[in-house]
C-alpha cells in the first residue's frame, strides 16, 4: 500500500491536516461502513481538494466540500437508474454494503471514483472509475492509495482522462 509519504512527494505538502475523528466516525454509522485507512489519511491530510485541475476530494468535516453529502447524493442518481441500465456503466451496485461501490470522489470530465466495499472487513478494497460520457469503467485492483499514485506517476488508472500535466493541488476549504 502507498503511503502518504509517497504522495506528499509528488504532490507536496498537505495544508488541511484533519486531526477529529468525529465527522468520520458519524459518516461511518450513517452509512453502516469504516473507510479505509489509507484513504481517510489522505482525505485528512489534503481535505477537500482539487488535484491538478483534474480531481476532486472531499472531507466529511468541511462544511461545503463534504464527503457525506456527496457519497449520498452520488448514490442516490445511482439508485434512480433501472437495474439493466446501470449494469451497463457498473460492474455492481451502488451503496455501502459489501460487494457495492462506494462513490468517493469525481473527476473534473465526467468520471467517478468509487470503491468496492469488501466481502469480508480482512479483504482488500478495490478502485472502481467511471467515465460517464462513454459510459465505460474500469476496475483496479489495489487500495484507494495505490490508485492515487498511479495516477499521479501518469499511470492509465483514469478512464478517458489523460494523466495530469503537473502535479499540484487547490485547497477547497
Amino acid at each position: 500500500m502507498a503511503t502518504l509519504e509517497e504522495i506528499k512527494a509528488l504532490l507536496g505538502e498537505p495544508g488541511f491536516n484533519w486531526s477529529d475523528p468525529a465527522p468520520w466516525i458519524q459518516l461511518e454509522q450513517e452509512l453502516g461502513v469504516s473507510f479505509p485507512a489509507d484513504f481517510r489519511e489522505i482525505t485528512d491530510a489534503y481535505g477537500p481538494v482539487l488535484i491538478s485541475e483534474k480531481l476532486y476530494l472531499d472531507h466529511p468535516g468541511h462544511r461545503f466540500r463534504n464527503l457525506g453529502e456527496s457519497i449520498k447524493e452520488s448514490i442516490e442518481s445511482w439508485l434512480d437508474m433501472e437495474e439493466e441500465e446501470l449494469a451497463e456503466f457498473l460492474p455492481s451496485k451502488v451503496g455501502s454494503r459489501p460487494g457495492e461501490l462506494l462513490p468517493i470522489a469525481r473527476g473534473t470530465t465526467a468520471e467517478e471514483i468509487l470503491l468496492r466495499v469488501p466481502h469480508e472487513p480482512s479483504a482488500p478494497w478495490a478502485v472502481v472509475v467511471q467515465e460517464m460520457d462513454t459510459g465505460e469503467y474500469e476496475l483496479y485492483e489495489m487500495t484507494f492509495s495505490d490508485w492515487l499514485l498511479a495516477y499521479l506517476k501518469g499511470e492509465d488508472v483514469m478512464v478517458g482522462c489523460a494523466p495530469p500535466a503537473r502535479l499540484f493541488y487547490e485547497s477547497l476549504a
